[in-house]
């Protein structure tokens, strides 16, 4: 069963459900025309920083197998590979840039298709009192560490004290 992640704009975030007709429903999984047509799904999908990285990176794999005088079957072989990892990694590319542009991710829904992660979300979403709505934790940002309770020199797990009698 898919999964689906929601993204909001912080603006739209903070105001509540008056704003939900900007939410974005991100399908995770492999993305077939992402696979096919590169960057046409970019475009598509108005990834202009990836875009750029795609291309330049493209261009300067394809000059450098060429200055390599790689075979064509192999230098195909790359290409399609680089094609597989963008089929592969277009929902990441999505989030990265929905981040970027300040959007925060508000769920993750598992559902058959987007209708039914739209109709979930906003089932759950629409159950909480609209005075007592909250935004979400910002999950793009890593946590703190935990505060060492370790003492300098101070081993942990199997393995003796350094110095310490046997």
């Amino acid at each position: 069963m898919p999964v689906y992640t929601v993204h909001a704009p912080a603006v739209a975030a903070a105001s509540g459900p008056a704003a939900a007709d900007r939410f974005v429903f991100i399908r995770d999984g492999f993305h077939g025309w992402a696979f096919v047509g590169g960057p046409f799904w970019l475009i598509y999908h108005r990834l202009w920083t990836v875009l750029a990285g795609y291309v330049a990176f493209n261009v300067a794999l394809t000059v450098l197998l060429t200055a390599l005088n790689v075979d064509a079957g192999s230098r195909f072989a790359v290409l399609l590979l680089i094609a597989l990892l963008l089929g592969l990694e277009a929902p990441t590319l999505r989030r990265w840039t929905l981040a970027r542009r300040g959007w925060r991710q508000l769920d993750v829904v598992t559902a058959d298709d987007q209708d039914s992660a739209e109709r979930r979300f906003f089932d759950r979403w629409t159950a909480q009192a609209a005075d007592s709505y909250q935004p979400p934790i910002d999950r793009s940002t890593l946590p703190s560490p935990r505060p060492s309770t370790a003492s300098q020199g101070e081993i942990f797990g199997l393995f003796p004290r350094p110095g310490a009698p046997r």
